[in-house]
């Protein structure tokens, strides 16, 4: 039963290439046509092959329909938060998880740090867009002509002599962000509070959730919170994995 289970499973990702008839399949899992006709046979019965016109065999509906509700159901806060606090722990800093709504972003999960000193925020709060590390993260992923759009539309308070200036700047940061794979926001917001964040990459590549890191300056340096980079890069690509059911990335900053 288990061989049949394994065969039928190797049906699947070669027939995600593309239609394939009974002797491809047949010869892909290296046994009779027989035996990979039952199989197909089993799999059409449940939705997950179906046989076209000409004979051959492509996915069915009822396995991207399952793709589709696993997806929908998926609540990246509930997959994040057991890896924010092991991050909280492991640094003692706040710890921020955030998502993109409209032209918001949202911080929907943290973590307190352990520090006396500390920076006020809270779940629900939208973040600053053009100087936020989460928001950088979430807004680069965009497709070229979102980001220019909402760049173009959206204000750039001075909250600081380092927050982003105007459209043309915000863009050529966005685009740094995409190229890297990670953000930071040193003094941009607060002068004396540094944030350094990671993003979190759905079952399609794409950026769904952002994760940072954030400390006052009295408490670790900008310098001290930039060595943290490969821990909060790893918990990052730690939640996509959880979060999209696959083994390791090819790389911490495979970019989108």
């Amino acid at each position: 039963m288990s061989q049949s289970v394994e065969r039928a499973l190797r049906i699947l990702p070669a027939l995600a290439k593309g239609p394939a008839g009974l002797g491809a399949v047949a010869d892909t899992l290296g046994v009779h046509k027989s035996t990979a006709l039952r199989l197909l046979r089993t799999l059409h019965d449940h939705g997950l092959v179906y046989r076209q016109a000409d004979g051959r065999y492509r996915l069915g509906a009822t396995l991207f329909a399952l793709a589709a509700e696993a997806i929908e159901n998926l609540d990246v806060r509930e997959v994040a938060h057991p890896h924010l606090v092991a991050l909280n722990q492991a640094t003692g800093h706040t710890v921020h998880l955030a998502l993109h709504q409209d032209d918001e972003v949202v911080y929907i999960d943290k973590v307190d740090s352990r520090y006396p000193v500390r920076m006020y925020s809270r779940i629900g709060k939208p973040v600053p867009l053009t100087v936020a590390a989460v928001a950088k993260l979430l807004l680069a992923d965009l497709p070229e002509g979102e980001r220019r759009s909402l760049a173009e539309r959206i204000e750039y308070p001075r909250y600081t002599a380092r927050s982003t200036p105007d459209a043309a700047a915000f863009l050529r940061e966005l685009e740094l962000v995409r190229d890297q794979g990670w953000a930071t926001d040193l003094g941009g917001h607060e002068e004396s509070i540094n944030c350094l964040g990671a993003p979190v990459h759905g079952p399609d590549g794409r950026v769904v959730a952002a994760l940072s890191v954030s400390a006052p300056s009295v408490v670790v340096t900008a310098e001290g919170l930039l060595e943290l980079l490969p821990l909060v890069l790893r918990t990052a690509d730690d939640i996509s994995q959880d979060y999209s059911g696959t083994g390791p990335r090819t790389g911490t900053q495979e970019r989108t």
